[in-house]
């Protein structure tokens, strides 16, 4: 009888790959903000104005993380599967290749979150003009869903001429120097962008 593939043959470890799948997985939710942030810096308007409406979508992010790990499981079983290893047998002898993939995974999209965006947020911020002679001080509270939104928001507050600086803080506060006379913190929550994300002044 001719040898037949079984799914407890081991197959070539593949954690490299798992790796890379994860990090994929893990960056791809976040591609409409890096479009925007990206679009924003170079001045296309038009090209950010798309990314824009995206960045409207409230829960957004949320849904393309899950969507990721979605990817992440479809990955997960074709590689099983070309290793005939789909079955209980083969995911538990291959336990490590899959703890990397959702974990790599999940990493990326946490490092995004956390350390990616509100850096990107705050670097953008720092081109807004701060040299006024007198500049007050407030602080908002924004209801974004997470701090891939955070450029969203100082781009519109970059719109009122009375707003001299803009610090981002984690998870959704942002903290504003601005002209009193140009502005005020009632003035600055009632910019458009408030109607879908709702702001407090603190």
């Amino acid at each position: 009888m001719a040898n037949q593939n079984t799914c407890c043959q081991t197959p070539v470890d593949r954690n490299k790959k798992s790796l890379l799948s994860g990090f994929l997985y893990g960056i791809l939710p976040h591609t409409f903000c890096i479009g925007f942030i990206v679009f924003s810096v170079i001045g296309a308007a038009t090209a950010t104005a798309v990314f824009r409406k995206f960045l409207l979508v409230p829960y957004l992010f949320q849904l393309m993380v899950a969507i990721s790990f979605v990817f992440a499981t479809i990955s997960a079983i074709i590689y099983l599967k070309r290793n005939n290893r789909l079955c209980l047998t083969g995911i538990k002898d291959k336990w490590k290749y899959l703890t990397i993939l959702y974990l790599i995974t999940a990493l990326t999209n946490v490092l995004m979150f956390s350390v990616v965006f509100p850096a990107l947020a705050n670097k953008e911020s720092n081109s807004i003009n701060s040299q006024e002679s007198f500049l007050a001080s407030t602080s908002i509270s924004v209801a974004i869903p997470c701090s891939g939104h955070a450029p969203l928001i100082i781009d519109e507050l970059k719109k009122d001429t009375g707003v001299g600086s803009i610090k981002f803080k984690m998870p959704n506060t942002f903290e504003i120097k601005y002209n009193p006379q140009k502005t005020s913190p009632e003035k600055i929550i009632s910019l458009a962008i408030f109607k879908t994300y709702k702001a407090i002044i603190q």
